[in-house]
């Protein structure tokens, strides 16, 4: 919980994709296998260690947009690639990176969206909803104030519209549901220990074709 306490300690801010990702796995969420390379044959070493392909991302603080800075290089499948990809993300995001995480590519195409949001009258409150670019267009998302149980977590993913890609999916195995439901509760229970947080934002949550779950992307914001 270390950049937990420096991002207090600085009055509040966002932490980097690293430093939200350790907070999540030290409650047991799941999230994707990655390192933080501060040289390029970091990053190449670390690769050969996850096994290829991989994706590697600028990582910082200061960088909110990957995609849009041109911060993101996905199925890197060889060491000169790798190579290549952290002198790109470097260039595109000069002064904004703490390192280039470099991190497993997990290959499934249905995504979730998991978060808290700390709403002045409620209190924490864990939200679920379709992931990926879909989240803002369909806007199919569930609210519950936490602290989250087994039997809201399974009421928000029966009140999802698109709870569908959660069973069998086009030849895929269904999602571990009650994998989702403890990350939904893993979430109330981050809130309700840490007020000083004020939102958590995973996106996405990739179901891959067996039925298991990552998180590929997230976020914690503590509040000022």
């Amino acid at each position: 919980m270390d950049a937990l306490k420096r991002t207090i300690s600085k009055g509040g801010g966002a932490l980097s994709e690293y430093e939200s990702k350790k907070i999540l796995k030290e409650y047991g969420f799941p999230v994707t296998n990655e390192r933080l390379a501060t040289t390029p044959d970091e990053a190449v070493e670390f690769a050969r260690q996850i096994g290829f392909p991989v994706a590697l991302k600028g990582c910082g603080s200061e960088l909110t947009h990957k995609s849009e800075t041109g911060a993101v290089e996905l199925n890197v499948s060889s060491e000169q690639e790798a190579l290549d990809a952290y002198e790109r993300i470097v260039s595109a995001a000069p002064g904004l990176l703490d390192g280039v995480l470099t991190q497993e590519m997990i290959k499934g195409n249905r995504e979730l969206v998991l978060g808290l949001h700390r709403d002045p009258q409620f209190g924490a409150c864990v939200m679920l909803g379709l992931g990926g670019v879909f989240t803002e267009v369909l806007d199919d998302t569930v609210f519950r104030v936490a602290p989250i149980h087994n039997l809201e977590a399974r009421d928000m993913i029966a009140q999802l519209r698109s709870k569908a890609i959660l069973g069998n999916f086009r030849g895929q195995a269904p999602a571990d549901v009650a994998e989702v439901c403890r990350c939904l509760e893993i979430l109330g229970r981050i809130g309700l220990e840490h007020e000083e947080i004020g939102e958590i934002d995973v996106n996405p949550l990739i179901i891959d074709k067996q039925g298991r779950l990552a998180a590929v992307d997230a976020l914690i914001v503590v509040r000022a």
